[in-house]
């Protein structure tokens, strides 16, 4: 039940977003991946562990043959010497005979040992004195070893000898209190002796920490003579380790072998502090490389130019001056591998990681294969892996630091956008050079995005900067759609129908906004070629190309088309609002007299026209030029829309004795008059407005004749609303049911072919 809940927490991080399901392929490929790698590992590991067992059970088995083999020949000679007892005449005082004289020999050799002990350590500390004058040669160091190992062995023969003693206490008095002849006890000599070896294993230290430094030196004599001391103490270990598993294995057998009890009983570890020492230098060496990596990350690499000048050292140098069993090289390389991954997954473990030193460490992976291929090894034979293949890990951990920072700036710009938008600050000081409304925070975004876009590129990552790229489209979509719902949000207040609120001081400044906010839109996307100056998102496009996979440049087109048609559409939308409240709150009062009998002697018309005239005079200059046109054209159609819906007013009656059609054309007159000041617009609004010959002809024709206008209407018009064509009939003073039914009658009949695009009476309701 806990996995599954870890693997459903972590599917909620990956998958945050709903465009983050556009990343289940690329991150199933790379689990895929992963596993393919993991399994791999498996498969190797499992070869070479089944390979290792099998070798060990069939050592295992050879060593019980042999250990039963010597078992029995031990019983053997035990059977020969019980039965050669038997077969010698007066065999037991010849026995005894031969073990006073053996007895009598050992204890005339103790005797020596025991006297020329004093004498004999007096020697080896001389020999120390010399060395330590000279601690870079210490040329006495194969003879103070071979002294220490005799002087050893006499202390291991003299215990031995207490330990098989019938009066162990009686032997234990002597050595603590009878005085020698050079004075002191045995026991005071012991100690002595303890004293001299502690100083000579500071001496084979010294040599074991400065290994690397003396082979560089070209001191091979020292680094010789310290191996030989290792290689020897490793023999005795492992012979008292032998001794030692046999006395466990074969206690009752093995006390009757004496030979067993004497000589070394102890292991002496001279080769695993051989092995410490080497890992003590490197881990100095690491701490100062941790201290420049704190400093700064930049420089990893540098830092640990040791680590590879030291390996490089040991394979050129030390692996003839080393026993060819100790595989010298590989145990480096084991030894330095596993303290540079010990460091590595600290500092990735380390809360107070920076983005930096993530990146540092990111990069460092491959670079440390590379290096370490140079030397002979390959990544494979290097276990565990440099960071425990977490590299895809934190290649996300870091894209995940750019895209939270990216989000980060642009909630915080929100926030102010959104405060600046509803305490509906003036804009006076964002107009920009060409005298035009703009918002204070979209140059800043941009800038914000290139900055996060250089820390994305520094780390030389495709894949890091592909996902900081698709988080910035993803947060551009949003500010997109932000825009859109707050401006339809204000805008709302104002052209309810139910419930509009009346426009105060603040509705002036909500339309500079709905301007700025159009301009803002062009900006990020309108190449000046005569200029030369490149749009925002032509840049960002330019920025990030050079920092992707030449696939994601490719792919990533449709999500920039996306971003510059929802820009298109904000823009547009944003002159829309602004058209329409122009209707909602100028108009409010003046529109539903429209084809009501007050129509006929008011000049509406000629007032709506010069409302427009004032708006366009004061906005035209601070709108963007490539809007300018598009301005004019929105309110055009607005007017428009609401000019065919006046046929819904309360009052609007269409009698056949009044002037009507006259007093149209005479609107459309001055709405001509009007938009033939802008050449680029006026012949696709003159074309928009022809849609009024339909709506007269629906008004001046014959009854009978309505269902043909309709037709005739509908096939120029495929998205014209039944509903207005029954107002329109409705306001005819003649109207009858009749003429909508067979309005509807002539709808059912006709296939209805839909345009490619919307025409006016689509929005006409």
């Amino acid at each position: 039940m806990n996995d599954v809940e870890t693997v459903t927490v972590k599917l909620a991080e990956l998958l945050r977003h709903p465009e983050d399901l556009d990343k289940i392929a690329g991150l199933k490929s790379e689990f895929t991946r992963k596993k393919a790698a993991v399994d791999g590992q498996l498969k190797l590991g499992l070869k070479e562990q089944l390979e290792i067992t099998q070798t060990g059970m069939s050592a295992i088995t050879e060593g019980q043959r042999t250990v039963n083999l010597i078992k029995e020949e031990m019983m053997k000679i035990d059977k020969l010497c019980a039965e050669a007892q038997n077969m010698i005449r007066d065999f037991p005082h010849i026995n005894i005979v031969q073990q006073t004289h053996t007895n009598f020999a050992k204890v005339e050799e103790m005797k020596e040992n025991i006297e020329s002990f004093g004498a004999r350590l007096d020697e080896l500390e001389t020999l120390l004195r010399e060395d330590d004058a000279d601690l870079e040669n210490q040329p006495n160091l194969l003879q103070i070893h071979y002294g220490l190992t005799q002087l050893r062995d006499v202390r291991d023969s003299a215990m031995s000898q207490l330990n098989g003693s019938d009066d162990a206490d009686a032997t234990l008095e002597l050595i603590n209190n009878l005085p020698l002849e050079n004075g002191g006890t045995l026991q005071d000599q012991f100690t002595r002796l303890d004293e001299v070896v502690d100083w000579f294993d500071e001496h084979v230290g010294a040599a074991c920490i400065n290994l690397i430094a003396l082979v560089q030196s070209g001191n091979n004599g020292l680094v010789v003579r310290l191996a030989l001391v290792v290689e020897e103490e490793e023999k005795k270990d492992k012979k008292a380790q032998a001794l030692q598993d046999a006395k466990k294995e074969f206690k009752d057998l093995a006390s009757r072998f004496k030979s067993i009890e004497s000589g070394q009983q102890e292991l002496r570890g001279y080769k695993e502090k051989f092995l410490k020492a080497i890992e003590l230098n490197a881990q100095s060496q690491m701490d100062a490389s941790n201290e420049a990596f704190a400093e700064d990350s930049d420089k990893l690499e540098k830092s640990v130019r040791w680590y590879f000048n030291d390996l490089n050292t040991v394979k050129l140098g030390m692996q003839t001056l080393m026993p060819k069993k100790w595989k010298i090289f590989k145990t480096y390389v084991n030894i330095y591998h596993k303290l540079m991954h010990d460091w590595l997954i600290a500092k990735i473990d380390d809360p107070s990681l920076t983005p930096k030193d993530m990146l540092a460490i990111i990069n460092w992976g491959d670079k440390y294969y590379a290096k370490m291929q140079k030397l002979g090894i390959l990544r494979g034979e290097l276990q565990p892996a440099l960071i425990d293949e977490r590299e895809a890990e934190l290649v996300r951990d870091y894209q995940r630091i750019i895209t939270k920072a990216v989000e980060e700036w642009t909630d915080r710009m929100a926030a102010t956008d959104r405060q600046n938008f509803f305490n509906r600050l003036d804009h006076q000081e964002a107009i920009d050079r060409a005298g035009e409304y703009r918002t204070k925070t979209m140059p800043d975004m941009w800038n914000m995005l290139r900055e996060q876009l250089i820390v994305a590129g520094n780390s030389s990552r495709e894949d890091v900067v592909e996902g900081t790229v698709n988080a910035m489209f993803t947060r551009l979509k949003v500010r997109q759609k932000m825009w859109q719902q707050l401006v339809d949000d204000e805008a709302t207040k104002y052209t309810n129908v139910k419930d509009p609120v009346a426009p105060d001081e603040s509705f002036p400044a909500f339309q500079d906004w709905l301007i700025a906010l159009a301009n803002d839109q062009i900006a990020c996307i309108d190449d000046d070629e005569a200029s030369g100056t490149e749009s925002f998102i032509s840049r960002f496009r330019l920025e990030f190309s050079e920092l992707v996979s030449p696939g994601y440049a490719s792919s990533s087109t449709s999500d920039l088309d996306t971003l510059r048609n929802g820009y298109v559409d904000l823009s547009t939308h944003c002159l829309s609002v602004f058209a329409n409240l122009i209707f909602a709150v100028d108009f409010r009062s003046t529109l539903p007299e429209f084809f009501t009998p007050a129509w006929y002697s008011k000049k509406g018309m000629a007032q709506l026209i010069n409302t427009f005239e004032d708006y366009l005079e004061e906005y035209a200059p601070a709108t963007h030029p490539s809007l300018r046109d598009i301005l004019v054209e929105e309110i055009s159609d607005t007017l428009l829309r609401n000019y065919l819906q006046c046929v819904r007013n309360r009052s609007a009656k269409f009698r056949r004795t009044d002037p009507f059609t006259d007093k149209i054309k005479d609107d459309v007159i001055s709405v001509f008059d009007f938009f033939s000041r802008y050449d680029a617009v006026f012949p696709e609004i003159k074309q928009k407005w022809r849609v009024v010959d339909g709506f007269v002809r629906m008004l001046e024709s014959d009854k009978s004749a309505i269902p043909l206008v309709f037709e005739e209407f509908r096939q120029e018009y495929w998205d014209v609303q039944l509903g207005w064509v029954e107002a329109v009939l409705r306001a005819r003073d003649d109207f009858e049911r009749g003429m909508v039914s067979a309005v509807k009658a002539r709808a059912a009949e006709m296939p209805v072919e839909r345009g490619k695009m919307e025409t006016i009476m689509g929005k006409v309701k």
